[in-house]
C-alpha cells in the first residue's frame, strides 16, 4: 500500500507502467517526455552523470554503440535521457546507451529531464528498459526477469502476460540462475546456447552440470545429444525433462520461443509470433535476420 502511495505520488506515468496489464518502457519514457516542460529539459554535463547501479546490463554491443553514436552526430540525441540527482551530479536512470554512444560522437552535453524516483523504482525502470529496448544476455535476462518478480511480487505467469512473453520462457530463463557460476560464464561468453543450458539446468547434481557443460564446449555437441545424454539414469534430474506434447508441433513452438523469446503458437497452418510494441517487433525482426518496411 505505502508503494502505491509513494508511485502515485511521482504521477501517473509510473503508476501506470506497473499497474496496467502489459509493461511498456517505451510508452512510460513518452508519456515523461510529453509531459515535461520544455524549459524542464536541461543541458547536463556528460562528466557529471554516472550509471544507474541497478542497470542489468554489463556488456554493451560496441559495433551497435558505434552505429547509435554516428546517428548522433548527424541528428543529434533525438529523446532526452531521464536522470535522478545524487549527493554528486546525477545517476541515469534510463537512457545510458545514449550517454555511451553520446560520448563516442565526441558531445560533452546531454539533453535530460531529472525525476526523483526511488532506488527501487530506478531498478525496475531500468530492468524494462533494458528488457524491451536490447537484447540482454541470457543471464541478464534471467536475472531482470527475478528482480521483477522478487520487487513487482508477481507471479511466473502474471510477468510473462505483462511482458507479453510465453511461461515456459520465464520458467526456462530463470532456471538458468541455478547453474554453477562456472557454467553461467560459459553462457555469457557464448560458448554454449541457451538451448543447452535449458538442459544442464534440469540437472540436479553440479559436478555433472559442469562436466556436461564442458563436454558441449570441447565436443561441439548439439541440443538433441546432450538430451540424449542427461536421460541417463545415472544423472539425477530437478524434474524429468518433459515429453509431453500439447499438438504435434509442441516441440517447434517451444524452439521459436526460445530463439525469439516471445510466445509463439503453430495453429492449422499459420505460426503466430507475439509482440509488445515496435521496439520489441524490431528485436524480433533483428533476431530473424529481417528488418521492418
Amino acid at each position: 500500500m505505502e508503494q502505491q502511495t509513494k508511485r502515485r505520488a511521482l504521477g501517473k506515468g509510473l503508476e501506470e507502467l506497473f499497474n496496467s496489464e502489459q509493461l511498456d518502457f517505451n510508452s512510460f519514457e513518452k508519456q515523461i517526455v510529453e509531459s515535461t516542460p520544455k524549459e524542464e529539459i536541461i543541458e547536463v554535463e556528460i562528466s557529471e552523470l554516472r550509471p544507474n547501479p541497478y542497470q542489468p546490463r554489463k556488456v554493451f554491443d560496441d559495433d551497435k554503440l558505434k552505429e547509435l553514436a554516428e546517428s548522433i552526430k548527424e541528428h543529434g540525441v533525438f529523446q532526452p535521457i531521464i536522470i535522478k540527482k545524487s549527493i554528486k551530479g546525477y545517476e541515469i536512470i534510463a537512457g545510458e546507451r545514449r550517454v555511451r554512444a553520446s560520448t563516442i560522437a565526441g558531445l560533452t552535453k546531454i539533453p535530460a529531464i531529472v525525476r526523483n524516483f526511488s532506488d527501487e523504482e530506478m531498478m525496475e525502470i531500468a530492468l524494462l528498459e533494458n528488457l524491451q529496448r536490447e537484447n540482454l544476455n541470457s543471464i541478464e535476462e534471467a536475472t531482470a526477469y527475478k528482480k521483477l518478480i522478487d520487487n513487482l511480487s508477481i507471479t511466473q505467469e502474471e510477468l510473462a502476460s505483462k511482458l507479453g512473453k510465453s511461461r515456459s520462457h520465464i520458467t526456462n530463463m530463470l532456471g538458468l540462475l541455478s547453474l554453477p557460476e562456472e557454467v553461467k560464464e560459459m553462457i555469457n561468453d557464448n560458448k554454449i546456447s541457451m538451448s543447452h543450458a535449458r538442459v544442464l539446468s534440469k540437472i540436479e547434481e553440479k559436478d555433472k552440470v559442469i562436466d556436461l557443460a564442458k563436454k558441449i564446449v570441447n565436443e561441439s555437441l548439439n541440443v538433441r545429444e546432450i538430451e540424449d545424454i542427461s536421460k541417463s539414469k545415472d544423472i539425477p534430474k530437478k524434474h524429468h525433462i518433459e515429453n509431453h506434447r500439447v499438438n504435434e508441433y509442441h516441440y517447434l513452438e517451444e524452439q521459436l520461443c526460445e530463439k525469439l523469446g516471445t510466445k509463439v503458437k503453430v495453429k492449422g497452418k499459420r505460426i503466430e509470433i507475439s509482440f509488445v510494441n515496435n521496439n520489441d517487433l524490431n528485436r524480433i525482426l533483428e533476431i530473424l535476420n529481417l528488418t521492418e518496411k
